[in-house]
């Protein structure tokens, strides 16, 4: 009986330590985090909002940070409450600036486009502003047709309005609304996986990390670098744009 009860409990143990292993290398291979090369992707970047709380940019901009992008509105209405001081402080410290808009499923694009250039009112930015197009936070009852038909009449109201766009969006995102859809629009893509598993001719901007930390903002921080060996057309069109063709070169 007692070494029955012995066996028992070593297998126990055994089951016990090959579940944690496995838990580990699991939660590893989903962490929100990869580490780029530098010699290719020499350009660093983050992306903010209001949950990033109180940032000191003159710290951020010391700590290597080339680039910001800073989320302006959301929907018909929204606007992040820290947008405004955000954009003052980031240009004070002479960053280059973008700006990003989440996109609502359930709001007309004419709707949201007047709130994003209303929220950038007449304010320069560097770099294009962005559509963050995400499942995340997004009514699931809207058709993938539908929601594809808002998002292209948003990017060409922004056209119409002297913006030209780049849509944000991660692996699911890009599948299910980006591919075969928007090949004329800029893609920023999130992944984390070395490299994204998009084609490399095809992102501009890779958020490459929700888990930076960057002097000058407390908690975490989002990541991104742009893709400096891309080429073809959309290279052309990147470095039509000054402060792109600087950061890629």
């Amino acid at each position: 009986m007692k070494a029955r009860t012995l066996a028992i409990i070593l297998i126990a143990i055994t089951a016990l330590t090959i579940a944690a292993v496995m838990g580990q290398r699991a939660r590893a291979s989903h962490k929100a985090h990869v580490d780029v090369d530098r010699s290719i992707y020499p350009s660093r970047g983050i992306d903010i909002s209001v949950h990033n709380g109180e940032i000191d940019f003159d710290k951020v901009s010391d700590s290597g940070i080339d680039f910001v992008y800073i989320k302006a509105s959301e929907g018909g209405t929204w606007r992040d409450s820290r947008f405004e001081q955000n954009y003052a402080a980031a240009v004070e410290a002479d960053m280059l600036v973008g700006i990003y808009h989440f996109f609502r499923f359930d709001v007309p694009a004419w709707k949201q486009s007047v709130n994003v250039l209303n929220a950038l009112a007449g304010r320069h930015i560097d770099l294009p502003i962005a559509i963050d197009v995400e499942e995340w936070a997004n009514p699931g009852e809207f058709t993938t047709e539908d929601i594809c038909a808002n998002l292209r009449s948003l990017v060409e109201l922004l056209r119409q309005n002297g913006r030209e766009p780049i849509i944000y969006t991660n692996k699911n995102g890009y599948f299910r609304f980006i591919r075969n859809k928007f090949d004329d629009v800029g893609l920023w893509i999130c992944s984390f996986t070395t490299p994204p598993i998009i084609d490399q001719e095809r992102w501009l901007l890779w958020q490459h990390s929700h888990l930076g930390h960057i002097n000058g903002i407390k908690g975490s921080v989002d990541l991104i670098t742009f893709n400096n060996p891309m080429q073809g057309q959309m290279s052309e069109w990147l470095d039509s744009n000054p402060a792109i063709s600087k950061l890629r070169n």
